[in-house]
Protein backbone atom coordinates (compact mmCIF):
# COMPACT_ATOMS: atom_id res chain seq x y z
CA UNK A 1 0.00 0.00 0.00
CA UNK A 2 0.79 3.51 -0.68
CA UNK A 3 0.42 7.06 0.89
CA UNK A 4 1.01 10.50 -0.24
CA UNK A 5 1.89 13.12 2.90
CA UNK A 6 2.35 16.42 3.22
CA UNK A 7 5.41 17.60 4.52
CA UNK A 8 4.86 20.16 7.30
CA UNK A 9 7.93 20.88 9.37
CA UNK A 10 11.52 21.63 9.00
CA UNK A 11 13.02 19.13 10.69
CA UNK A 12 14.66 17.55 7.42
CA UNK A 13 15.10 20.62 5.65
CA UNK A 14 17.23 21.25 3.21
CA UNK A 15 16.09 18.39 1.54
CA UNK A 16 12.45 18.27 2.18
CA UNK A 17 10.37 21.83 3.28
CA UNK A 18 6.87 22.53 4.16
CA UNK A 19 4.94 22.10 1.07
CA UNK A 20 6.64 19.20 -0.18
CA UNK A 21 5.02 15.41 -0.57
CA UNK A 22 5.97 12.38 -0.37
CA UNK A 23 5.02 8.93 -0.89
CA UNK A 24 5.38 6.23 1.33
CA UNK A 25 5.59 2.34 0.95
CA UNK A 26 3.30 0.93 4.09
CA UNK A 27 3.72 -2.50 5.64
CA UNK A 28 7.64 -1.88 4.96
CA UNK A 29 8.38 -5.02 7.46
CA UNK A 30 6.80 -7.27 5.21
CA UNK A 31 8.23 -6.05 2.02
CA UNK A 32 12.25 -5.19 3.87
CA UNK A 33 13.83 -3.80 6.87
CA UNK A 34 14.52 -0.35 7.75
CA UNK A 35 17.64 0.95 7.51
CA UNK A 36 20.53 3.20 8.27
CA UNK A 37 19.66 6.56 5.80
CA UNK A 38 16.19 5.30 5.04
CA UNK A 39 13.45 8.32 5.52
CA UNK A 40 10.27 7.68 7.11
CA UNK A 41 7.49 8.15 8.42
CA UNK A 42 5.49 7.76 12.01
CA UNK A 43 3.32 8.56 14.54
CA UNK A 44 4.62 10.49 18.15
CA UNK A 45 1.91 10.27 20.74
CA UNK A 46 3.38 14.16 21.83
CA UNK A 47 4.24 15.44 18.27
CA UNK A 48 1.72 13.48 16.37
CA UNK A 49 3.18 12.47 12.70
CA UNK A 50 6.96 13.28 11.55
CA UNK A 51 8.91 12.59 9.30
CA UNK A 52 12.66 11.81 9.92
CA UNK A 53 15.95 9.84 8.90
CA UNK A 54 16.92 6.89 10.27
CA UNK A 55 20.19 6.40 12.06
CA UNK A 56 20.24 3.37 13.09
CA UNK A 57 17.75 0.23 13.56
CA UNK A 58 17.57 -2.32 16.11
CA UNK A 59 15.39 -5.48 15.01
CA UNK A 60 16.24 -7.35 18.10
CA UNK A 61 13.99 -4.63 19.86
CA UNK A 62 12.42 -3.29 17.56
CA UNK A 63 13.38 0.08 17.70
CA UNK A 64 14.85 2.80 15.73
CA UNK A 65 17.10 5.96 16.62
CA UNK A 66 15.47 8.93 13.81
CA UNK A 67 17.54 11.86 13.47
CA UNK A 68 16.29 15.23 11.72
CA UNK A 69 19.46 17.69 10.09
CA UNK A 70 17.94 20.89 11.21
CA UNK A 71 19.33 21.99 14.39
CA UNK A 72 15.93 22.71 15.67
CA UNK A 73 14.86 19.29 15.09
CA UNK A 74 12.91 16.96 17.47
CA UNK A 75 14.45 13.33 17.07
CA UNK A 76 15.77 10.84 18.95
CA UNK A 77 18.22 12.92 20.88
CA UNK A 78 15.11 14.17 22.86
CA UNK A 79 12.17 11.68 22.46
CA UNK A 80 14.24 8.41 22.43
CA UNK A 81 13.74 5.65 19.97
CA UNK A 82 11.10 4.91 18.13
CA UNK A 83 9.11 1.60 18.19
CA UNK A 84 8.95 -0.10 14.77
CA UNK A 85 4.76 -0.57 15.61
CA UNK A 86 5.02 3.43 14.96
CA UNK A 87 6.22 3.38 11.77
CA UNK A 88 3.65 4.41 8.63
CA UNK A 89 5.68 3.85 6.09
CA UNK A 90 8.89 4.24 4.24
CA UNK A 91 9.64 7.24 1.90
CA UNK A 92 9.99 5.92 -1.30
CA UNK A 93 9.61 9.07 -3.62
CA UNK A 94 9.69 12.76 -3.00
CA UNK A 95 7.93 15.16 -4.56
CA UNK A 96 9.25 19.01 -4.43
CA UNK A 97 7.19 22.17 -3.96
CA UNK A 98 8.29 24.51 -6.80
CA UNK A 99 10.65 26.94 -5.14
CA UNK A 100 10.69 30.50 -6.59
CA UNK A 101 14.00 32.45 -7.02
CA UNK A 102 14.27 35.78 -5.50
Amino acid sequence: MLKIIKVTGESLSPLFFPGDYVLIRKYIFLFGSISEGDIVVFTHPSYGLMIKEVHWANSDLQQIHVTGSHPLSVDSSKIGPIASADILGKVIWHIKKPRHST
